[in-house]
């Protein structure tokens, strides 16, 4: 008998995106429009989800494909990792696997009962308390209440929200959202567990948590699919991993050999003199504000992508687009070759700097850097708001890289590449540049 759990078949999905329509252009063509408008909306909202099978060329203008033809299988007991940039998909796959959205073509097989963790809150009813909707969510997966009640204290515990577990789940925080959500996930032991980023959203401490609680379901038999950006994760909890890009597949293969190619892939994108990278425009998806260009000094205001140990790393960062909101702050994320973050700076939440939405450029001077020779990657990001209202505007992933040499900060003679990674605190701070 086939231990095949989860068996995907040529999947595909595509969304119908909306196209700006030509204003009117006589007062008779207005009062046609008006008329018209009830049932030209019905025939939009049909087409958002309903596709022919022949279109013309404009039609597929309109048209993103978030999955095609993608395929594969998960056996029972493995823990899959899925991986890729930004928009590449993955959200999706987990999302046809919830059976939240169906898909355009193609078909998927499940074997067991599925739980998922996919956005904040997924499943959570918010007039209905912690409590309350712990028993709902059990009922959902097919729980009994006697089931749930075993286990409810464990959950609690887990979670860590004993004080407010009586509170309406509206009133929580999108920490407290997670907290709970996971612990509802992990705990009603589903055979099938999907996990995405939103892991992200919760405190270091509970995400090493949650990745052990993940480690633990893995041991035990149970089906894993982990969504993330955590390479250093990825490796660690997944036997096997799926690069996804574009919506399809691009590689299936041991964790570590998808991680190394895909991390590979990311680092070619820059050449060694690339000290200066402007935006590729099919990179920025749904972001009215966003980053243009980067470009990478060193504190002499020399441009360069090579860095000594100890020495200062400046960036001068473009934006473009229309904010919606007068100010804005930006944050830096340093990840080393692992994909592993590594160092983080904020102007906002660190530094409390908000910028006026007329800046449009923006330096950031990070060290000393204090870091092994090695190859590091940064990406960038803009919100708007503090802390959990904060909206994010762009995520730039992996828009620069540089490189530390000549690292010799232990005695004569050590051999740095032997040393064990660790996180480093570096010293960041940010200003506008007229």
């Amino acid at each position: 008998m086939s231990d095949t759990i989860i068996r995907v078949n040529n999947l595909s999905k595509r969304y119908r995106i909306g196209a700006k329509e030509q204003g009117y252009k006589t007062f008779r063509e207005a009062i046609i429009n008006g008329i018209s408008a009830p049932v030209r909306n019905l025939v939009k909202l049909r087409k958002l989800t309903k596709f022919k099978h022949e279109q013309s060329q404009n039609d597929e203008k309109d048209v993103i494909w978030a999955l095609k033809n993608v395929s594969f299988e998960v056996n029972e007991g493995e823990v899959l990792g899925i991986i890729g940039r930004n928009g590449a998909g993955k959200t999706t796959i987990l999302k046809v696997l919830s059976r939240i959205t169906e898909p355009t073509g193609g078909f998927v097989e499940i074997h067991g009962r599925l739980s998922s963790l996919l956005e904040v809150g997924t499943g959570f009813h918010p007039e209905l308390t912690g409590r309350e909707n712990i028993f709902l969510n059990g009922a959902i997966l097919g729980m009994r209440k006697r089931e749930i009640e075993q286990k409810f204290d464990e959950i609690v515990s887990f979670s860590g929200i004993e004080k407010f577990i009586d509170t309406p789940v509206k009133r929580y925080s999108s920490g407290m959202y997670v907290r709970l959500a996971f612990a509802v996930a992990a705990h009603l032991e589903p055979e099938i567990l999907l996990v995405d980023e939103v892991l992200a959203v919760g405190d270091i401490a509970f995400q090493k948590k949650c990745l052990g609680k993940m480690g633990d379901i893995a041991q035990g038999g149970r089906t894993v699919l982990f969504v993330s950006h955590n390479m250093g994760a990825i490796r660690s909890l997944c036997q096997s991993a799926i690069w996804i890009d574009n919506g399809q597949i691009v590689k299936r293969e041991n964790a570590n050999e998808v991680v190394r190619d895909y991390q590979e892939s990311q680092l070619k994108r820059f050449d060694e003199s690339s000290y200066v990278v402007e935006r590729n425009s099919e990179d920025v998806k749904n972001s009215s504000f966003y980053f243009s260009r980067v470009e990478m000094l060193n504190g002499k205001g020399e441009h360069t992508t090579t860095f000594r140990y100890g020495e200062k790393l400046i960036l001068m960062v473009n934006l473009a687009g229309e904010s919606k909101i007068d100010g804005y702050g930006v944050s830096c994320h340093i990840f080393n070759e692992l994909g592993q973050l590594i160092a983080i700076g904020s102007s906002g939440a660190y530094h409390g700097i908000y910028f006026n939405k007329d800046v449009r450029r923006v330096r950031i001077e990070i060290g000393p850097l204090i870091l092994t020779s090695g190859r590091y990657t940064i990406s960038l990001l803009c919100w708007y708001g503090e802390g959990i209202t904060a909206v994010q505007a762009d995520d730039w992933e992996h828009a620069c890289s540089f490189t530390v040499s000549e690292c010799q900060p232990f005695r004569p003679g050590y051999d740095i590449s032997t040393a064990k990674g660790g996180v480093c605190i570096l010293q960041q701070s940010f200003c506008a540049v007229e």
